[in-house]
C-alpha cells in the first residue's frame, strides 16, 4: 500500500509493533515520523455488517452489526443507519445506537427536506455491506464525492471514527483555525474544541464548524457537514482523504451536492439557518478599547473622532465600565454618568455597545448583587457533578456560569438585560469569554476523576485536557453534560441574548460573539478574537473572514490594527484599508498597547484612513443590499474568488483578495513597505472604483500601484453599484444623495439593485415594509425600476451618476427627458460623470446619453 494511502490504526494512542499487530493492523516503519502512519489498516479490515435497507417515513434504514468487538473500550456492537434523500442536492445519513439514547445536537428547524425522488437526485449512494461502508457519486460526472470503504467505521461510547476519500485536494472549512483558505492536507490534523486562544497556527480556537467544502474538477463543488458538538479531531492526508474522530454523540452527516460552490453554502444554510439581517448602523465604523477607564475618557474618544472628521457610528466600552468587573452593574465613580453619556451619543446619531461576559460573580455579599442572588433562586447556573453550583474564576474573581439550555435561564437573562437596559439604553451587546473561558482548570475545586474529564482519547486541545481553561466536563446542564454541550455554549448564549434584545428594544438586535458553532449567524455576528498587531495576522484575517462567510456568518471582521501588541502607523493604515471591507468593521485594542484610534497618527496616515472610511460609508447602500441577499437567499457577502469564478483554476486558492458580492474586487496591500501589488483580475473588464480606469483582463495578474493612501477596488463589468455621500454617522449619511456607479459590459449593459428600509425595524422583510429598486443600463441609458416602495426612499434623490466604459464622448445627456449641462467625460478612462442631478429615488428615472 502506498504510504499516502495508509489510514492510521493508532489514531487513539501510540502503539508498539506488537500492539498494532494485535489489532489486526499492518506495521511498516518509515524513515521519518510526522508523515504517514506506521500502524495502518489492511485493505479489508473487519467491521460492521450491514443488514437489508427497509423503507422508513423519512427514507430507508438498516441495522449494522459487529460480529466481533473492535479494539475500543465500550464498543457499540449494533448501530442503526438511516439514509434520507432530503432534496435533490442534499443527502442525510445518521448512525445511532438503537439501544440507548445518546446526545444529539438539535438545530432549530431549517428548511425541511421533502424526500426527494431518487430519479431527481444529483447523486447515487452505494452501500458495501461487509465491512460496512458507502460511496456517494455525483450523477452528472460519476466523480466520487465520498468513499468510506477505505477504512473501518468505529463507534464506541467515547470514540466515533469515519474516514473518506476526498474528490480533490482543494478543501476549505473545518474552522475555526488560523489557516489559509485552502487547507493543508499533508498529514495535518485540526481540533474542533472552543477555546479562549488567541489566533495562531496549529491550535484549536474560539469556534467549531465541522463543515468542509471541496472544489472538484470543472468548477463543481460539494460540502459535508458532521452535526456533532463533541470534541473532534479531523485528520487530513494527501491521498486526498480525511478522518473524522468525535468523542461522543452520534454520526449525523449531511452531504451537499451543489453543484457550484455558492449552491453548496446555500444548501448548508438551509440546514443550519440563514443569517440575520443586521441593523444598518452596525455596518458603520465601531471603535473600542480595553482601557477607556471613565465616561469622560470614552466621550473624548468619540468627540476627537468626529472633530477629526472620521466617521464613527458606534462607541464601545470593554469591562472598564463594570463595578468590580461584575456584569449588569456600572462603576459608581468612574462611570456614574454612563446613562447620560449613552443618551448624548444617541443625540448625536450614534449608538453604544458594551461587553457582557457570561460569568456571574459569586462573592458579593448576599442581597447586594441581584444577577447572582436571583440566578441562585431561579436555579439558572451550571452545576458540578455532585449538584452544587460550579464556581470558576473569570475577571471579577469567583463566578458561576449560566446554563443557557435551561428555559428559565433565558428568562432570567432577559430580566437582567431588561433591568440594566432601563438604566443604560445600550444598542447591542458584545458577548465575550463564552467558550466559556475559565482562569482555573474546570472549577475552583478541580474536577472529579472520570471518563468525562479524562476520556480514553482526547483530541489535541490546548492544555492537553478538555477542561483546560474551561469548565469541568462532568458539569451538569439542563440538556446534558458540559462534555456534550461545551461547543454550543456560545451559540446558546448568543440565542438568549438575541431574543432578549428583541424583547427589550423592539428593534433589530445586534449581538457580537467570540465563540461560535453552526447556526450562530442566525442570531449574531462574530469577530476573530485577540489578533496580534503584525503583518502576518493582517494577511490571515482575510481567510478567517472568508471562512465565516462559508459558515453562514456574513457579519464578521478582525480587530482593525490588531488587539495584542503595539501597531505601527503603516500597519494601521493598511489594516484600516482592509478593514473598510470587512463586513463588520471595529478597531479594538488592549489596555497596555500604544493607542491606535485613527486621530493619533500623522496627517498623511489620517488622510489615508479617512479616505478608507469614507469609501466604506459611500458603499453602505451596496453592502446593506448584499446583507439583504444573504438573509433572504443565503448569498455570501465577503466572497472568495473561487465561489464566483469556480471554473477559473487561478481562483481556487486566492485568499489575499476577495469580493463583495459578485461585483466588487478588493485587493489590499498586506506587506510592509509595499507601494505596488500583484492582483489577479479574472477574465473580463474591471474598472477602478477610484477613477474608472478600465482593465481588460484575460484572467491574469496585473501590477497595480498602491501608495499608502490607496486600496485597490475594482468594479466588474455588467454591474451597477448604489452608493451614497458619506457622513460622520449612518444616521446622517442615510439622508444624503445617492450616486450610481455603472460599469458597462463590452455590450454596453449593466444591472444592479438596492434594498432600503428604515434600517432598524424587526420585521421589515416579513411585513414587506421596505423598498427594492433595480437599475438597468443598456443602449446608452440607465433606468431605475422601483419594484417595491414603502416610503423609506421618499425625499431621497440620485445626485450623481458615473458611467464607466462609455466608448466615446457623449454630445448630450438627458435626465428624465431634460437636457443636463453638468457632465464630464474623460477620454483616457472612458468615464462619463453626470452631477447636479436631483432625481427622486422612489420614482422611475431615465438618464440617457447620445454619442
Amino acid at each position: 500500500m502506498a504510504p499516502e494511502s495508509r489510514f492510521d490504526c493508532a489514531g487513539d494512542r501510540v502503539l508498539s509493533q506488537r500492539e498494532c499487530e494485535e489489532r489486526g493492523c499492518c506495521y511498516t516503519p518509515l524513515p521519518n515520523s510526522g508523515g504517514p502512519p506506521w500502524c495502518f489498516y489492511p485493505r479489508s479490515y473487519s467491521g460492521y455488517k450491514m443488514g437489508p435497507l427497509t423503507p422508513t417515513p423519512r427514507g430507508q434504514a438498516a441495522t449494522l452489526m459487529r460480529p466481533s468487538p473492535s479494539y475500543l473500550p465500550r464498543d457499540i456492537s449494533t448501530l442503526s443507519l438511516e439514509v434520507m434523500d432530503e432534496t435533490a442536492g442534499r443527502l442525510h445519513l445518521t448512525l445511532k445506537d438503537p439501544s440507548s439514547q445518546r446526545y444529539e445536537v438539535q438545530l432549530p428547524a431549517g428548511k425541511p427536506g421533502n424526500n426527494a425522488d431518487t430519479q431527481d437526485t444529483q447523486y447515487t449512494t452505494e452501500f458495501h455491506p461487509d465491512p460496512f461502508g458507502f460511496i456517494v457519486r455525483r450523477k452528472s460526472s460519476g466523480s466520487v464525492i465520498m468513499n468510506t470503504t477505505v477504512a473501518p467505521l468505529l463507534f464506541a461510547d467515547q470514540y466515533l471514527q469515519l474516514s473518506t476519500t476526498l474528490a480533490s485536494s482543494l478543501v476549505s472549512g473545518l474552522g475555526e483555525h488560523y489557516t489559509s483558505l485552502r487547507l493543508d492536507l499533508n498529514w495535518t490534523s485540526l481540533t474542533l474544541w472552543n477555546q479562549d486562544m488567541a489566533p495562531r497556527a496549529n491550535t484549536n480556537l474560539y469556534g467549531s464548524h465541522p463543515f468542509y467544502i471541496v472544489q472538484e474538477e470543472d468548477g463543481l463543488a460539494h460540502g459535508v457537514f458532521l452535526l456533532n458538538s463533541n470534541a473532534m479531531e479531523v485528520t487530513l492526508q494527501p491521498t486526498p482523504a480525511l478522518t473524522w474522530v468525535a468523542i461522543g454523540g452520534i454520526l449525523d452527516l449531511y452531504i451537499f451536492l451543489g453543484p457550484d460552490p455558492q449552491s453548496v453554502v446555500r444548501q448548508y444554510l438551509q440546514v443550519i439557518g440563514y443569517p440575520m439581517m443586521p441593523p444598518y448602523w452596525s455596518l458603520g465604523f465601531h471603535l473600542c478599547r480595553w482601557g477607556y477607564t471613565t465616561t469622560n475618557a470614552t466621550r473624548e474618544v468619540a468627540q476627537r473622532m468626529h472633530n477629526a472628521n472620521f466617521p464613527l457610528d458606534v462607541q464601545w466600552n470593554d469591562l472598564d465600565y463594570a463595578d468590580k468587573r461584575r456584569v449588569f452593574t456600572f462603576d459608581p465613580w468612574r462611570f456614574r454618568d454612563l446613562p447620560e453619556m449613552v443618551e448624548e451619543f444617541h443625540q448625536k446619531g450614534m449608538k453604544y455597545i458594551l461587553i457582557l461576559d457570561p460569568g456571574i460573580s459569586s462573592t458579593s455579599p448576599p442581597g447586594t448583587y441581584p444577577a447572582f442572588d436571583d440566578g441562585l433562586k431561579r436555579d439558572v447556573f451550571i452545576k458540578n457533578a455532585t449538584g452544587q453550583t460550579l464556581i470558576g474564576k473569570v475577571w471579577p474573581g469567583p463566578t458561576a456560569f449560566p446554563d443557557f439550555t435551561n428555559p428559565e435561564t433565558r428568562l432570567w437573562w432577559e430580566d437582567c438585560i431588561t433591568e440594566f437596559h432601563s438604566k443604560v439604553p445600550v444598542d447591542g451587546l458584545w458577548i465575550d469569554m463564552n467558550e466559556p473561558a475559565n482562569f482555573v482548570q474546570g472549577s475552583v475545586e478541580g474536577c472529579p476523576d472520570s471518563d468525562l474529564e479524562n476520556p480514553p482519547y482526547t483530541p489535541r486541545v490546548v492544555g492537553g485536557q478538555l477542561n483546560s481553561g474551561t469548565l469541568c466536563m462532568s458539569a451538569q446542564q439542563r440538556l446534558s453534560t458540559h462534555y456534550n454541550l461545551h461547543n454550543v455554549y456560545g451559540l446558546t448564549e448568543a440565542s438568549a441574548t438575541h431574543s432578549a434584545l428583541v424583547k427589550v428594544r423592539r428593534k433589530r438586535p445586534f449581538v457580537l460573539s467570540r465563540s461560535s458553532f453552526p447556526g450562530i449567524g442566525r442570531v449574531s455576528g462574530v469577530w476573530t478574537g485577540d489578533v496580534r498587531s503584525n503583518w502576518e495576522q493582517l494577511r490571515y484575517s482575510i481567510p478567517a473572514v472568508l471562512q465565516f462567510s462559508l459558515y453562514g456568518v456574513p457579519l464578521v471582521g478582525a480587530d482593525v490594527c490588531g488587539f495584542e501588541g503595539d501597531t505601527t502607523e503603516e500597519l494601521c493604515v493598511r489594516w484600516m484599508q482592509l478593514g473598510a471591507f470587512y463586513p463588520f468593521m471595529r478597531n479594538h485594542n488592549d489596555r497596555t498597547n500604544a493607542p491606535q484610534e485613527p486621530y493619533v497618527f500623522g496627517q498623511q496616515a489620517q488622510a489615508a484612513m479617512r479616505s478608507a472610511l469614507n469609501l466604506r460609508y459611500s458603499l453602505l447602500p451596496f453592502l446593506y443590499t448584499l446583507f439583504y441577499h444573504a438573509h433572504t437567499s443565503a448569498d455570501t457577502v465577503a466572497r472568495p474568488l473561487f465561489m464566483e469564478f469556480p471554473t477559473d483554476p487561478n481562483c481556487q486558492t486566492i485568499d489575499r483578495q476577495f469580493l463583495w458580492g459578485n461585483s466588487l474586487l478588493i485587493s489590499p496591500v498586506l506587506e510592509q513597505g509595499a507601494v505596488e501589488l500583484a492582483a489577479y483580475l479574472p477574465s473580463g473588464t474591471w474598472y477602478s472604483l477610484h477613477n474608472g480606469q478600465p482593465f481588460y483582463s484575460k484572467g491574469q495578474y496585473l501590477l497595480l500601484p498602491a501608495a499608502l493612501d490607496t486600496i485597490n477596488v475594482h468594479v466588474r463589468e455588467g454591474h451597477i453599484i448604489p452608493q451614497q455621500e458619506p457622513a460622520l454617522t449612518t444616521t446622517a449619511s442615510r439622508r444624503n444623495p445617492f450616486l450610481l456607479t455603472v460599469a458597462l459590459s463590452a455590450g454596453g449593459w449593466a444591472w444592479g439593485d438596492l434594498f432600503w428600509d428604515d434600517g432598524d425595524s424587526l420585521d421589515s422583510l416579513e411585513t414587506g415594509n421596505y423598498c427594492y429598486v433595480i437599475f438597468i443600463a443598456g443602449q446608452s441609458q440607465v433606468v431605475s425600476d422601483p419594484l417595491r416602495l414603502n416610503g423609506a426612499l421618499d425625499d431621497l434623490v440620485l445626485g450623481e451618476l458615473r458611467v464607466l466604459g462609455v466608448p466615446s464622448p457623449p454630445r448630450y445627456v438627458w435626465a428624465n427627458g431634460v437636457k443636463v449641462r453638468d457632465f464630464t467625460y474623460r477620454t483616457d478612462t472612458k468615464a462619463l460623470t453626470v452631477t447636479s442631478l436631483a432625481l427622486p429615488m422612489s420614482e422611475v428615472f431615465t438618464v440617457q446619453w447620445t454619442l
